[in-house]
């Protein structure tokens, strides 16, 4: 029923602008506003827009709620915590200095958006 449907998906934050500007300018992901209904797109790689809206009352997911695949994590890292963000630790998983995760999987970082979701790069091996 839904086989060719060109679903996508979305997630809440609290602050539509401090999410446009984490994602638009930290990131550095195209976001385009529909500022009469509240929404953000965020255009990722692979032509897949992912809507945030806004949602005052959010508990943020405990959970990664996006993963984005880089070629360098180190880079990707490094690049990310010079422009402030900040990178999470979880017990259960070896984390080197940077708060990299290297082991059986792939090597995945994880850090937070301004409302509290988690997000990652992760590098294949």
């Amino acid at each position: 029923m839904f086989a060719k449907t060109e679903a996508f998906s979305g997630f809440a934050v609290d602050d539509l602008q401090r999410a446009r500007e984490f994602y638009g300018e930290t990131l550095g992901i195209e976001v385009t506003e529909e500022a009469q209904v509240g929404l953000l797109t965020l255009h990722l790689g692979g032509d897949r827009p992912t809507l945030i809206y806004e949602k005052p009352d959010l508990e943020p997911a405990n959970y990664t709620i996006l993963n984005f695949p880089v070629d360098d994590i180190d880079e990707a890292v490094d690049g990310l915590t010079s422009r402030g963000v900040q990178f999470e630790r979880y017990e259960g998983f070896e984390q080197d200095e940077k708060g990299v995760a290297r082991g059986e999987g792939p090597n995945i970082a994880w850090f937070t958006d301004p409302a509290g979701n988690i997000l990652s790069v992760l590098q294949e091996k």
